[in-house]
């Protein structure tokens, strides 16, 4: 499970990030989003390289006490390895680090796969933003964990 490399992310890694990104999500982010991840100060975009190959990444921010998780994607042809796993154990520990106590997520509601991805590390449900996602227009079900 010790696979590949995970590091910060940097500009030179946004063509390999939004092939990724638009293979995984309906509405995907910008290019201009992953780069202001990368160079806002409460940021920590992080990659995950396979030879020199990026197959995955994670950005969430910190604000006083409390983690957000923004963005998880492996790419399709690297998933069911334990990478995400990989991907968000760093982050827990990193937040951990920083001082963070909770450490909240938002997931489509109708995404069982990724809410059942999420309790195995200890998150719950914590609420409901409706309508928070577009094409289609849905419900996130807002996660939250103690650390």
């Amino acid at each position: 499970m010790n696979e590949g490399t995970i590091r910060e992310m940097r500009e030179d890694d946004i063509r390999q990030i939004m092939n990724i990104e638009n293979e995984s999500f309906s509405t995907p982010w910008t290019e201009a989003a992953f780069l202001a991840e990368i160079y806002k100060l409460y940021s920590l975009s992080r990659v995950l390289i396979i030879g020199d190959r990026l197959v995955g990444y994670l950005c969430m921010n910190i604000i006083l006490d409390e983690g957000h998780i923004l963005n998880l994607a492996v790419h399709p042809d690297f998933r069911r390895r334990g990478l995400a796993t990989r991907l968000i154990n760093e982050a827990l520990a990193e937040l951990k680090k920083k001082g963070c106590r909770f450490i909240y997520l938002e997931v489509r509601g109708s995404n069982t796969a990724a809410k059942q991805f999420y309790v195995q590390f200890g998150f719950r449900d914590a609420g409901l933003r409706k309508k928070y996602y577009t094409s289609p227009v849905e419900d996130a079900v807002l996660m939250m964990r103690q650390l």
